[in-house]
């Protein structure tokens, strides 16, 4: 007899598509079949969009689901998982469009991560590689995926890995990443507890270019520099930026016709307690590129001030005690929300004023699992720790145990 899905409303807080990438990644991993109503309808363009659509086609073949209403500009969908995870140990997802490979990868990480495997697993995502609206493939490389790893306690830098095998830039897209994922075999993730920010250590980044001459590039990471170096809040710490020149995609291989010229960079500081913050900014035609990387390193600053009233070389309070500061930056904050729902064990991690995403993401997962998350606001600067009590979920425990 089939279990009746459970009742998702997709227009509650942030009401676009997180709500579906999560809901999805859980229904694929606990085999709890759901229905998702009212998809992103305070939008100018309501329902799915390719992107999502994908997303979905890629977990239901992942999990055997079957699955209704995944159609462009559907608000409704029924996704209802019926196989052990996972069905192969390769899987391509294709958004169409310009629509962010990142978002695609979202979908599909936690689920092979905990999947039922002792074999690596290889994702095959076409689309935008450095898209707008979501975070460019630099940033879930250098700065996301370290951060799971390092405060996730992953056994190996090598349980997750991805290779650009050619960059898409918006508005054409085209870009390619094949992803390895090493699951866990068996074990659940181990919680985070990340209250401390310690020393900035450094800062580092990546300005490329496709299709356009090296020099942008190197004028995009000028612009960083000078923003970076010129703040008083960074003090001495070394800044080290590439300028890199992807070369065009050649006219045979397939894919091709819909790669187009492109350019962006991406910023990161790491700390002495395996904080990561990043920064990044795609560039735009007519738009000095000095101004994009300045952008970078603003949205860079913003993060490591974030929550925080102090300058971020400012080690002491007025009163003597120590401040506070963010451990991760806003994009990381809603990032993580599914990892520490999952997770086995009570997580804690400092973080500035929560976001609609995050506040969405703690949503989803209560509603999904039965998780427990806390919210603590420490000062009227939102400065808070976020803490949950994780499900421990293994691969023995998900669909087809």
């Amino acid at each position: 007899m089939t279990t009746k899905p459970f009742i998702i409303d997709g227009s509650t807080l942030e009401g676009g598509g997180q709500i579906l990438r999560n809901t999805i990644t859980y229904s694929a991993l606990l085999g709890k079949p759901v229905t998702i109503r009212n998809i992103r309808t305070g939008r100018a363009q309501p329902g799915l969009k390719s992107q999502h659509a994908a997303g979905i086609l890629l977990a239901a073949e992942i999990c055997n689901a079957s699955h209704s209403g995944v159609s462009i500009g559907s608000e409704q969908v029924t996704f209802v998982p019926r196989s052990k995870l996972p069905t192969s140990s390769s899987f391509t997802a294709d958004a169409l469009t310009a629509g962010s490979t990142t978002l695609l990868f979202q979908v599909a990480l936690p689920i092979l991560l905990l999947a039922s495997s002792s074999e690596p697993i290889t994702l095959t995502l076409k689309g935008g590689t450095n898209a707008l609206l979501a975070p460019q493939i630099d940033y879930t490389r250098h700065v996301f995926l370290p951060f799971l790893h390092t405060q996730f306690h992953l056994p190996s830098p090598s349980q997750i890995e991805i290779q650009v095998d050619r960059r898409g830039y918006y508005p054409r897209g085209g870009g390619q990443l094949t992803c390895t994922i090493q699951p866990l075999s068996g074990s659940p993730l181990s919680p985070i507890n990340l209250l401390e920010r310690g020393d900035l250590i450094g800062v580092e980044g990546v300005s490329h270019v496709k299709g356009l001459p090296l020099l942008l590039a190197k004028n995009m990471a000028k612009g960083a520099v000078s923003s970076l170096t010129s703040s008083s809040s960074l003090g001495e710490v070394q800044v080290d930026i590439k300028s890199v020149k992807e070369e065009p995609t050649p006219q045979g291989e397939k894919g091709a016709k819909a790669a187009g010229p492109g350019s962006g960079i991406v910023l990161w500081a790491g700390t002495s307690t395996g904080c990561l913050f990043g920064g990044s900014a795609v560039g735009k035609k007519g738009v000095d590129p000095g101004k994009v990387g300045a952008q970078a390193a603003e949205e860079l600053m913003r993060g490591l001030r974030w929550g925080s009233a102090e300058p971020v070389s400012q080690e002491l309070a007025p009163n003597g005690e120590a401040q506070g500061r963010p451990c991760v930056d806003e994009y990381t904050q809603d990032q993580i929300i599914i990892f520490m729902a999952l997770a086995k064990g009570a997580s804690a991690v400092r973080t500035g004023p929560l976001t609609l995403h995050t506040k969405t993401a703690i949503w989803v997962a209560e509603q999904m699992t039965d998780a427990k998350f806390d919210v603590t606001k420490e000062d009227a600067n939102g400065l808070c720790v976020i803490r949950c009590q994780g499900v421990g979920l293994a691969a023995s425990q998900n669909l087809g145990r």
